[in-house]
């Protein structure tokens, strides 16, 4: 139970500080903030699940159990929700790294020696494998 309250806590804290941010930000951060609402979420989606559990089927009343069912459904929803707007923001970010990678070599002067296009283009190559890479690691809340 420590743990549960601990993860809680942790990913409570991290929705919060992440929703702070500016309307101006990055595909990456649009992940960031969709994985820690995720993690919210389910930690919502666990509690609430335990609630229901948690009844007693000698004294629950139908209204009770209907209570704790619509917030186990609601959190659910949430869940659904901000996994889709996680995998969407996943995607944009890795289209944004390939596309930035993309302009950074067409912009290249028709004259550009092997050894300055490769400098040129390395920080967008390894942007997009850092992208990659981020998008392919499973959540951990």
């Amino acid at each position: 139970m420590k743990r549960f309250v601990a993860t809680t806590l942790i990913c409570a804290t991290a929705a919060l500080g992440l929703s702070a941010c500016s309307d101006d930000s990055s595909p990456a951060e649009e992940a960031t903030k969709a994985a820690g609402a995720l993690c919210n979420d389910l930690a919502l989606l666990k509690a609430d699940t335990a609630k229901l559990r948690a009844l007693d089927p000698a004294n629950a009343t139908k209204d009770q159990i209907k209570e704790a069912y619509d917030a186990v459904q609601k959190d659910w929803e949430n869940v659904k929700a901000n996994r889709a707007a996680l995998q969407e923001a996943k995607r944009d970010a890795v289209k944004g790294a390939a596309d930035d990678l993309k302009k950074a070599y067409e912009d290249l002067p028709g004259d550009t020696t092997g050894k300055d296009a490769v400098t040129a283009i390395t920080p967008q190559a390894q942007k997009l494998e850092q992208t990659v890479d981020a998008a392919s690691t499973t959540l951990k809340c």
